[in-house]
């Protein structure tokens, strides 16, 4: 979601909640369920067939036979509407946000299926950008370097590491392969709460933000353009797209920092 400023005076790291063992498998629990949604997504596109409500309701179905629920429907941050969907579903040039509507896919399309879980009063939160039949070798590229941007970064989630050395792995990286990171929207703690510090931008130095400690369960998610990082909204006040009509990709786990290292909690062990 979008980047929550904090008033000057607030210190991230203190408003941090640090989760014990059990809490994280509570979580983890919440992202077997999203996992599930997603390859049932995923298994579920036919292209010139399926549109992106039938995306939407193979999650429905995927999340209310576990008993969860979608923290995304309803959601509504200050000066937006409600959140009218309980996935985010974007096409080709869509960044993040999309709702799920009438739209087919077509082959060559690309498709961000963003779901998020909350069970048992625990949450998680991952995204997938999937292809469409046959893409172009720029789409192919664009999947490639952004799947392995989100596991790069997630490879710097360490405790002592900073949220910074995060950022900057995911940029350096996208910017290598001609690519660009959105800035203005970025990954986010999460547990109780669907939102929560710290925050965890695709950009960053090393050494900055916010330090890293065992306990600490956050979503990283980078967002990655095929141009500029330039990106607006539309009409629907959700749904926002790359400000040059380029191709977008959103990849996200939610993890937690244990002592071994990051734990994903949205992909199977």
């Amino acid at each position: 979601m979008f980047k929550n400023p904090l008033t000057p005076w607030a210190d991230p790291s203190s408003m941090v909640k640090i989760k014990r063992p059990d809490e994280i498998e509570r979580m983890k629990a919440a992202g077997r369920v999203v996992e599930t949604a997603l390859i049932a997504m995923r298994d579920s596109i036919v292209p010139g067939i399926t549109t992106t409500n039938d995306l939407e309701q193979v999650a429905v179905r995927a999340l209310t036979s576990h008993g969860a629920g979608s923290p995304f429907l309803g959601y509504q941050p200050p000066k937006h509407p409600p959140y009218p969907a309980w996935t985010c579903i974007s096409v080709n040039e869509e960044v993040v946000h999309g709702v799920p509507g009438r739209r087919v896919l077509r082959e060559g399309d690309i498709v961000g299926c963003d779901v998020g879980a909350s069970l048992n009063g625990y949450f998680a939160d991952g995204a997938w950008t999937f292809p469409v039949g046959r893409v172009s070798p720029q789409a192919e590229k664009l999947l490639r370097v952004a799947e392995e941007a989100l596991y790069l970064g997630i490879s710097f989630a360490k405790a002592g590491n900073w949220t910074g050395d995060i950022g900057h792995a995911i940029e350096k990286f996208v910017r290598k392969n001609g690519f660009s990171v959105v800035k203005e929207m970025v990954g986010h703690g999460i547990g109780t709460s669907l939102h929560e510090e710290p925050q965890i931008p695709n950009f960053g130095r090393s050494g900055a933000g916010v330090q890293l400690k065992e306990g600490m369960t956050f979503c990283v998610e980078p967002m990655v353009n095929a141009g500029r990082r330039d990106i607006r909204a539309l009409s629907d006040e959700w749904t926002i797209v790359t400000g040059d009509r380029s191709l977008s990709a959103h990849f996200e786990h939610t993890v937690a920092i244990t002592k071994n290292g990051a734990r994903i909690l949205t992909q199977g062990e």
